[in-house]
């Protein structure tokens, strides 16, 4: 990496830090919730996406302002593995989510973008991600309804944010929603405090060690057809507001390779799979500030809260139900981020051979169909993203490429 020492030391100032610690609480509520939400400690999740942000800097020579985060697409996935296979198969999975990303770094270096656009279509990628958030709803109502009163007061608040705020609030709505649905269970006293008090003030995270399953890693790797496309967009967009290509230098192929080795890298640690967050890049556009070194202070600090055991133990007070009350918002949006792919990308639904793949893809997705030989099984998510890169290569005509912002 071209990082120069003594240029990054002289960076270190009062504002730049600020700055650093306000890009890490936009990206916070939502790189702790998908732990929540899946069983895995959060303090893990704040300490493998610092240090995978900082892997990211690394391989992309320091050029690209990203932060890595917990990725929403796999919280479906990992509660559906964690069930059949068990956290440390699960993880395995994640390790090789992440080499899936490198392997399509360097099919990118090799053949280019339009190769990925041929295999991951909007046809594909629009009812897959619809697939991720839907397959969920049902246990964000499980969630919801332990306290309907808080659970309302969390989404509702979440949903204000989005709708009518301006500013960096605007890009925190999942943040506000869960303090707001917090105060309201204080209130009630619907909140224990117990995992305060037993935390010590500094411990390291709870980390898990992976087990080798091959049940969940065939479980595990189709998912990550959705994420990659999501990179591609999320790298133009950053782009834009940075006004660079960041595609062509440092190269598509090095920012996959780095989301990669980030997502494996936390998988090894008992962590979730790592992405860069939208809500980032729209804090940078906010501030206009674009400098990749303040990301790093904002990888540092979540390193650092990783390892105060009393935030670890606050996160786990939470209420089920305001979680239950933001997911659903979330797993709809999600949902609707699918439709939103179809429409960007003009896909003619008048068309039989895009109803054949859209209807097929959902159905199998979920419906829950799964296909098993001796101990291994295809299902899910996982499935459905099979299916549908199979019967867009098989049926005659051509899909649209996904819509990304250039």
């Amino acid at each position: 990496m071209n990082f120069n020492l003594k240029k990054e030391q002289n960076q270190f100032s009062g504002r730049n830090m600020v700055l650093g610690v306000q890009f890490l609480f936009v990206a916070f509520g939502a790189t702790v919730l998908v732990p929540l939400l899946v069983g895995i400690d959060p303090a893990v999740a704040l300490f493998t996406a610092g240090i995978g942000t900082l892997m990211f800097h690394l391989i992309t020579r320091g050029m690209v302002p990203v932060f890595l985060g917990s990725s929403f697409a796999f919280i479906a996935p990992i509660i559906e593995a964690t069930r059949l296979y068990g956290l440390p198969g699960t993880l395995s999975g994640i390790i090789a989510v992440g080499i899936v990303y490198s392997l399509v770094s360097a099919l990118v270096k090799w053949r280019g973008l339009k190769f990925i656009e041929m295999l991951f279509p909007s046809t594909v990628v629009g009812p897959v991600i619809m697939i991720i958030g839907l397959s969920l709803a049902s246990v964000a109502v499980d969630m919801a309804k332990t306290n309907w009163t808080i659970a309302i007061v969390s989404l509702v608040t979440a949903i204000v944010v989005v709708i009518f705020t301006k500013g960096l609030i605007k890009l925190i709505p999942i943040f506000v929603g869960i303090i707001a649905g917090y105060v309201l269970a204080l209130i009630l006293g619907a909140v224990d405090f117990t995992p305060i008090k037993e935390a010590a003030w500094f411990a390291l995270p709870e980390f898990t060690a992976p087990e080798f399953s091959w049940g969940a890693i065939l479980y595990m790797v189709p998912v990550a057809v959705a994420p990659i496309i999501e990179h591609v967009g999320d790298m133009y967009a950053i782009g834009g507001v940075a006004e660079k290509n960041f595609v062509e230098k440092p190269g598509l192929h090095r920012t996959l390779l780095g989301d990669g080795i980030a997502t494996a890298f936390a998988g090894f640690f008992g962590g979730v799979p790592n992405t860069t967050y939208s809500e980032v890049t729209g804090a940078i556009s906010l501030t206009k500030v674009t400098n990749p070194f303040i990301l790093r202070i904002s990888a540092v600090t979540a390193v650092v809260f990783s390892l105060i055991g009393k935030i670890s133990g606050f996160l786990k007070t939470i209420p089920q139900a305001v979680l239950g009350g933001i997911m659903l918002l979330l797993f709809g949006m999600i949902a609707s981020v699918g439709i939103k792919t179809l429409v960007d990308s003009k896909t003619d639904m008048g068309k039989t051979r895009n109803q054949v793949i859209v209807s097929v893809v959902l159905t199998v997705g979920i419906g829950g169909a799964i296909i098993s030989w001796g101990n291994f099984s295809l299902a899910g998510i996982g499935l459905a993203s099979v299916v549908g890169i199979v019967l867009n290569l098989l049926l005659p005509g051509e899909s649209k490429k996904v819509a990304v912002e250039s």
